[in-house]
């Protein structure tokens, strides 16, 4: 399946050397634990699971044979776990971020789509908001009743719009980064995108290319240069972080800030954020 020539500089060259998970007639006890880390794996976000959190009813189901994987899916996004982290603690419209990114493995095309969840959830409730995922057309085509959703949005394949590719990146971080630990917390990520029918320009994930880059929030300008003549002495970079505690009292957190910093002060910079309680987002040279 190919994904794109640059997957390993985007920080996605995980899916594109491997396959979709598939649970198979003749599997053995090995393949079943693959297909259930999996799963886990994907509809949890990548988030850590505890050994007292598993759900070892639907496990013992689908080791049984009396369960499909898509079956062991649903049980895994209704229950107490996925609620406690998703449903719970996030604003709706970053829930259903999310539940397109773990049960469909795109980010969703327009705000029709959000619209439509949001009237599901509101009429009915959290449970067939959840069913309307896995029995849809989409789901079937895609993954059938035996391979774990996956993030379909990097693949170049029919049906995707190209679109949804650009849009994937602000939903995913990074292979080793959680859906419940990113920098940018709980806030919807695609609300702009999606009122606008516009897409970002994409953004490698951490670890995914130079400088630790993230994104380039519209809302973090720039507020303090340092150096006198700086562009005239070398290089000046942009430091972008996040949750930094501002002077007085009470202490509140800046969501987002912006520094032009030249390199002889970059460094001293750095710290003096981190001393603050701020997370560097992105470091990149201007």
């Amino acid at each position: 399946m190919a994904v794109t020539t640059a997957a390993n500089r985007l920080g996605i060259s995980a899916f594109q050397e491997s396959s979709p998970v598939e649970l198979r007639p003749d599997y053995s006890l090995d393949d079943l634990q693959l297909v259930i880390r999996a799963a886990y794996r994907q509809i949890l976000g990548n988030d850590y699971l505890m050994a007292s959190e598993r759900l070892i009813p639907a496990e013992s189901l689908l080791k049984e044979g009396n369960i499909s994987v898509r079956e062991f899916v649903r049980l895994i996004a209704k229950s107490e776990i996925y609620r406690k982290r998703f449903f719970h603690t996030l604003p709706q419209v970053r829930l259903i971020e999310l539940n397109f990114k773990h049960l469909l493995g795109r980010a969703p095309y327009d705000e029709s789509e959000i619209a439509e969840h949001n009237d599901i959830y509101s009429e009915k409730g959290y449970d067939a908001d959840i069913d309307s995922y896995i029995d849809s057309i989409e789901y079937s085509e895609s993954f059938g009743d035996n391979i774990v959703p996956y993030y379909r949005g990097f693949a170049t394949i029919k049906g995707q719009k190209t679109v949804g590719f650009n849009r994937m990146f602000r939903l995913y971080r990074g292979y080793a980064n959680s859906d419940t630990s990113q920098i940018e917390g709980k806030n919807p990520r695609l609300t702009t995108e999606l009122g606008r029918n516009s897409t970002t320009t994409i953004v490698a994930p951490s670890g995914g290319s130079d400088g630790w880059s993230y994104k380039n929030s519209s809302d973090a300008v720039p507020s303090v240069r340092l150096g006198v003549g700086a562009d005239e002495k070398g290089k000046v970079y942009r430091i972008e972080a996040t949750g930094i505690y501002g002077q007085g009292y009470p202490k509140t957190r800046r969501s987002a800030a912006a520094f032009l910093v030249p390199y002889d002060s970059l460094s001293a910079k750095i710290q003096q954020i981190q001393r603050q309680g701020g997370k560097i987002a992105s470091i990149t040279s201007i």
